[in-house]
């Protein structure tokens, strides 16, 4: 499949809004306990055929152990796990048509690199020939056919990740689970491996189940992220979605950078507006969250969402702090600008470095104003 046609196939694919559509990974209210230790709390959650799907979270939120039970390694404790329509609970790992790549790749040092893909297909005991055809087109699929005879301690970090990939395709798994499988490579190289992975997947025609506790990682590759939190799923849903409209002040603040603001409505939908008195303005958001007049809520809105300028605006009581920028962050396609309100809290600000920067409009010290439209941030409740 042409590279250029993944970004259509990958914004039109949405089984999950489809009623009728079944799961081929479905978790049944699962409860994983290990000892008086809830690893994982009564989740119910399905994964579709050809789903790009990210478990996303801190460590010792409970991904891992979900993924383990799709691969065979732990059974719920209650509950169930179906692959296909069919229960696996009980089943070993080798009798399920899954297969997994561990974050440490597990690549048999002795072993050549066309011998560490070709091992799981001789322990199937194929035949000679079909092992090495599968053999030459995982070393195709992967780009790596000239280094086929060297060992992995001849290889780089990101050609030993290639090669576990291919180890992992070449048995062709119905669900291909990755265990934090780009953690060990630089970040250039790990966005890069980013891309490749979605354009293989989709290639591919499989289902990858990526366990991740990078926010960044999730965002890109998944078409569907579920956070979780505590053994429990918190926001399933789009990364768009996820990004944009989070549930929680839990899932606003674990993707990205996000500034958040407590207050009290003042009136309800479809314009909410807030008062409040820490940040000493009045918020006024296009929302149809459902609240009342009185209720304490929390109004989140992303760096980049927000303006900051010397000027103050035409209207300075609604949308509008002001206060002073304390420190700077360059990061060369954005600058990074904390501002010390006049109550004392901070408020980032994000501004894309469109042009070439010599002398900054905005410095350090300078009194400046922030603002913000209607659309541009979410009410929360929690």
């Amino acid at each position: 499949m042409s590279t250029k046609t993944l970004g259509p196939v990958r914004r039109k694919f949405q089984p999950w809004t489809d009623p009728a559509a079944k799961p081929l990974i479905e978790f049944r209210n699962v409860i994983k306990r290990f000892g008086d230790f809830t690893a994982v709390n009564d989740v119910s959650l399905g994964i579709y055929e050809r789903e790009f799907f990210a478990l996303l979270g801190p460590s010792g939120c409970g991904k891992t152990t979900l993924m383990r039970m799709v691969a065979g390694f732990d059974d719920p404790t209650t509950g169930d796990v179906l692959l296909a329509g069919q229960s696996v609970k009980g089943l070993p790992p080798y009798s399920r048509p899954v297969n997994m790549m561990f974050q440490s790749y597990a690549l048999f040092p002795h072993m050549s690199v066309e011998k560490n893909i070709a091992f799981g297909l001789e322990m199937d005991r194929l035949p000679k020939g079909e092992i090495a055809a599968r053999v030459e087109e995982m070393l195709k699929l992967v780009k790596l056919e000239s280094f086929a005879k060297r060992k992995p301690h001849q290889l780089s970090g990101g050609q030993r990740q290639r090669v576990a990939l291919a180890r992992s395709l070449a048995k062709k798994p119905k669900v291909l689970l990755l265990d934090e499988p780009l953690g060990a490579l630089d970040r250039k190289l790990r966005e890069e491996t980013q891309f490749e992975l979605m354009d293989l997947q989709m290639t591919l025609g499989m289902t990858f189940l990526i366990v991740t506790h990078d926010q960044e990682e999730a965002m890109t590759v998944a078409d569907r992220i579920a956070v979780m939190d505590h053994g429990k799923l918190i926001q399933v849903a789009t990364p768009s979605e996820i990004y944009e409209q989070p549930i929680s002040r839990y899932v606003a603040d674990f993707i990205g950078d996000v500034n958040i603001i407590e207050g009290r409505v003042e009136s309800a939908a479809p314009v909410v507006t807030i008062v409040s008195e820490a940040a000493g303005t009045r918020v006024e958001v296009n929302s149809d969250t459902a609240v009342n007049a009185g209720d304490t809520v929390y109004f989140a809105i992303r760096p980049e969402k927000i303006a900051i300028s010397p000027d103050a605006p035409a209207e300075t009581g609604v949308n509008a702090l002001s206060g002073t920028v304390f420190d700077i962050g360059y990061l060369g396609d954005v600058s990074v600008f904390h501002v010390r309100l006049d109550g004392g809290r901070t408020i980032r600000a994000t501004v894309a470095n469109r042009h070439r920067l010599i002398d900054r409009p905005i410095s350090w010290d300078d009194r400046v104003w922030l603002t913000w439209g209607r659309d541009s941030g979410v009410v929360l409740t929690r």
